[in-house]
């Protein structure tokens, strides 16, 4: 049964696609071209003209592992049980010197989440501890559910699984606070999540890379939020709307020397431009 009832969601997916408020945007592509990238799934949610826009409708719903995009659910899960009772929590340093020096000091959650380190969030996991989490990720219903036996490495190892058009959905509920964990653990993984705050607009998003020695796959999910300036009709001064936007991006590429901490945000931004959500 549950098998008939996946097949029933993707035909309804693929379906919908041929709505008018779900668009094929294969221009996409040439933006993602140069920037040597020809494997790209990308879909981005406008949610004031309840428009859906995507590129590439097989890799759309495709699972893979969510590598370091998994923290925001990590962050939430931890908020929630008071495993870590604020942004603020420090974790002492194991002593282990890694590759990545940011990683090696005693460190927030706030500047974990900032950094991505790997060992800040594995501590965190293996306090929730298997059980609790496993209960989180059923209530989520996130991707495949599937935790496997390490619960430090579920998330990093391809067990669990998520796709783009799964993201997008998480970060469209975690911005309307309608995730099932207190507003409060919901608006502190916000703010962990802001990277940009500019004039017109505020760029919220995590990355996450899961790199092997062929081949490299690289996500960016999140949503921003364009300012815009009117009138307003009672108070007749000038007032600031935010309109929201969700996006989640995978893209796969065999050069593991490319840049992709860089390109992954350019062609985000490029994609932005092209919709005329900033300039």
């Amino acid at each position: 049964m549950k098998s008939i009832f996946s097949i029933l969601l993707i035909a309804l997916f693929f379906t919908s696609c041929e709505r008018n408020n779900i668009q094929e945007q294969t221009q996409w592509t040439a933006i993602c071209k140069q920037y040597g990238i020809d494997s790209v799934a990308f879909e981005l949610a406008d949610n004031s003209h309840d428009q859906v826009y995507y590129l590439n409708k097989h890799r759309i719903s495709k699972r893979n592992s969510p590598a370091s995009t998994f923290k925001i659910v990590n962050s939430l899960v931890a908020l929630e049980t008071s495993v870590v009772p604020d942004e603020n929590f420090i974790l002492p340093w194991d002593g282990v010197v890694r590759a990545r020096v940011e990683w090696n000091k005693d460190m927030s959650m706030r500047e974990a989440f900032k950094v991505s380190s790997v060992p800040y969030y594995q501590e965190v996991a293996r306090r929730i501890g298997a059980v609790e989490m496993q209960k989180w990720i059923d209530t989520l219903q996130y991707g495949n559910k599937q935790l496997g036996v390490k619960v430090d490495e579920f998330w990093l190892d391809n067990t669990l699984q998520i796709s783009v058009d799964e993201q997008v959905g998480l970060m469209k509920k975690l911005y309307f606070d309608k995730l099932p964990f207190s507003q409060r653990s919901q608006r502190i993984v916000r703010s962990m999540m802001l990277q940009e705050d500019s004039t017109d607009y505020r760029l919220y998003y995590k990355t996450g890379t899961r790199k092997s020695d062929s081949s490299v796959l690289a996500w960016m999910v999140g949503f921003i939020e364009r300012k815009e300036t009117q009138i307003g009709v009672l108070t007749k001064s000038k007032e600031t709307n935010y309109k929201p936007y969700f996006f989640a991006m995978n893209i796969e590429t065999a050069d593991t020397l490319l840049d992709f901490h860089s390109v992954r945000l350019k062609i985000v931004k490029d994609v932005l431009r092209e919709r005329k959500i900033i300039e």
